[in-house]
């Protein structure tokens, strides 16, 4: 694994507003930066992240199966009580998930480190997915990659027949997400797209517009049932408001299911670490409340069991003399656990971290971002990859 730097195409923004891809800038800074490129070897790839991702998700679905058996830990997880029979049964029922994103910090150097897992709604899809491609294609063609230049990315395909799965015999499907948030609205567009791809009959529609009929199931404003939803929607806020409590008993298929609620939380992390301790890919973790943090000592990361971009996670490394780095946020209400510190990699002022993406149980492919601070947020920038031939 290496950075080299690039050119940039003149009209690479052009390119992204034409094929929608209009968050190429936020907050008056660009998120996509294609000055620079990682470079990974073949085999790299296929041992050193895409075995140990495939590794990492058997691992938590070993943890999915311990959890939903556990109301203990459900309850330490935050997960509320009114739930905990539901998990257990989505997940005896096999319900189907579509996708989800480990962080991975990796520098090309010993094993990759899994820093948490994103199972429900994380974004930063189509750009992985899709618009990296196009550059990497792009540049080919442009004679600034060799002919033989490939990606890790397969997740796209993926997608598609994962999509073509969840629809279901009705081939109809829903999405809905807060679609006042460009973000967003990007990745449901993009997933609309797959399901039309995949011979889906889609509809978008918000969030606050998804009822509820005497039976039980979702419904849309026109009162049309749902078969299946697609909700890019966080699963911990849902069954916390009064629409939740409908989740247990609708026959419309959620996507993704209530058994997710297991691995969209930072506990996931000292479950893993206590089922399969000592594994390489893993970090030590514990709840907070648990005597064996002092074996973190001084170096350890702090976070919130539910929270997302990086809100309200502490890095502690007094060992260092570095003393402490705080994120800002709304989160922490329902607990912490610590994680040992294992800072991600540098790449000369840029902190760079993996994402390695799960599409219907199958490593897909990975996105990287890269962030002026050891903490990756909403205002990281995304940079392609390329695997030389």
């Amino acid at each position: 694994m290496k950075r080299v730097v690039m050119n940039e195409r003149p009209g690479w923004k052009a390119d992204a507003e034409s094929c929608g891809f209009t968050i190429h800038s936020m907050y008056g800074q660009r998120y996509w930066d294609e000055r620079h490129a990682y470079v990974f070897s073949l085999e790299e790839v296929e041992t050193k992240l895409e075995d140990p991702t495939a590794a990492l998700l058997e691992m938590c679905y070993a943890a999915v199966e311990r959890i939903s058996l556990d109301g203990e830990l459900m309850r330490r997880m935050a997960i509320p009580r009114v739930y905990h029979d539901a998990v257990l049964r989505s997940w005896r029922n096999r319900e189907h998930d579509l996708y989800g994103r480990f962080d991975l910090s990796y520098d090309g150097n010993g094993p990759a480190k899994l820093l948490e897992f994103n199972a429900d709604t994380p974004t930063s899809l189509f750009e992985s997915a899709v618009f990296q491609w196009r550059w990497l294609e792009d540049m080919k063609q442009r004679g600034e990659l060799p002919p033989s230049a490939d990606q890790f990315n397969s997740v796209h395909e993926r997608l598609v027949d994962a999509i073509r799965i969840l629809a279901g015999p009705s081939r109809r499907i829903h999405f809905a997400g807060m679609l006042e948030s460009e973000e967003d609205l990007v990745t449901l567009n993009y997933l609309v797209d797959c399901a039309v791809q995949a011979g889906c009959k889609t509809k978008l529609i918000a969030m606050p517009d998804v009822g509820v009929d005497d039976k039980h199931w979702l419904i849309d404003l026109q009162d049309q049932r749902i078969d299946c939803i697609f909700k890019l929607y966080p699963l911990e806020d849902m069954v916390r408001e009064p629409f939740g409590r409908h989740l247990p008993l609708t026959p419309t298929r959620v996507v993704e299911p209530l058994w997710k609620l297991t691995l969209s939380n930072k506990g996931l992390l000292p479950v893993l670490w206590d089922m399969f301790p000592g594994h390489e890919n893993l970090l030590p973790a514990y709840f907070e409340d648990d005597p064996r943090v002092s074996d973190l000592g001084d170096r350890y990361v702090r976070k919130p069991l539910l929270s997302r971009e990086g809100a309200n996670v502490t890095l502690v490394n007094h060992e260092a003399g570095a003393g402490t780095y705080h994120v800002e946020g709304p989160y922490g209400e329902e607990g912490y656990i610590r994680q040992a510190l294992h800072l991600l990699p540098r790449f000369g002022e840029d902190w760079t971290v993996i994402g390695s993406w799960i599409v219907a149980g199958q490593p897909a492919g990975i996105g990287i971002r890269e962030d002026d601070t050891p903490v990756t947020r909403d205002t990281s920038r995304f940079v392609p990859h390329y695997i030389e031939g």
